[in-house]
């Protein structure tokens, strides 16, 4: 992997967790669209449904979660099962990657069950979530997943947000040397991710540019109401920042 950092080759991923924020995200600039499904568990696996529809939507790549339920990423036989099969129908339905994420109990990247998860996968791209910060030894686990074959490690390095953990994430890159990518993720938005760009010097970026889309509905019960918005994403934020990337000059 060649991860050389040059003017207007950074690339912004954007979650999306409906097919609305698929295409706001990709006429406001986004490079890569991370598809998942229920945001209040941090994003699992989205449905058949969900994939084809945001397949046929998007020209830029799609990498689709495969994550079986929320909570930690220790995962039993029988989910481990189920997340092979979503990659197998991730690769029918023509998706570019998937994003990926597996521990041990020690708090060690599960080799053996990322590998093939990642042998399943392929000649789809895959990208190793933020499990990572959950790694007892963050460049020992940087090794792991280089082991595995993933292309790149989602990551806030190891802190609540990427900008305090800029130093990790910095520090990961440098250990990494072009061997994999290092994506900065976790409340990154316009006002930051210039600073973000510059204490990493990574050429990828993660974002939610999460917003709440009101409900259509004519009728909404008043006690209930805030429970009808839609998570969704904020085009203006997602094209702040695609612009902010492409002016931008590393040093």
């Amino acid at each position: 992997m060649n991860e050389k950092n040059l003017s207007g080759s950074s690339r912004l991923e954007i979650i999306a967790f409906t097919i609305a924020s698929c295409e706001i995200a990709q006429a406001a600039g986004a490079s890569r669209i991370e598809l998942c499904d229920n945001p209040a568990d941090g994003g699992t696996t989205p449905s058949y449904g969900f994939i084809k529809a945001a397949r046929e939507v998007l020209d830029i790549d799609l990498y689709a979660m495969i994550r079986p339920r929320g909570g930690d990423f220790l995962y039993s036989e029988a989910e481990f099962e189920i997340a092979k099969t979503d990659v197998e129908i991730c690769k029918e339905l023509g998706c570019d990657g998937v994003v990926i994420g597996l521990l041990n109990r020690d708090g060690s990247i599960d080799k053996e069950r990322t590998r093939k998860l990642v042998e399943l996968a392929f000649p789809l791209g895959v990208t190793f979530h933020r499990a990572f910060d959950r790694t007892r030894k963050p460049l020992e686990a940087l090794e792991d997943v280089i082991e595995t074959g993933c292309e790149r490690i989602l990551t806030s390095g190891q802190a609540p947000g990427c900008l305090a953990g800029a130093a990790l994430i910095a520090k990961l890159r440098q250990h990494a040397d072009g061997r994999i990518a290092i994506m900065p993720g976790s409340g990154l938005n316009s006002s930051n991710i210039i600073d973000v760009a510059r204490a990493t010097g990574a050429t990828e970026f993660h974002a939610s540019a999460r917003t709440f889309a009101s409900s259509g509905m004519d009728f909404v019960q008043e006690a209930l109401a805030e429970d009808s918005r839609s998570v969704t994403v904020d085009g203006s934020e997602v094209k702040k920042m695609s612009n902010l990337l492409n002016r931008y000059q590393p040093q």
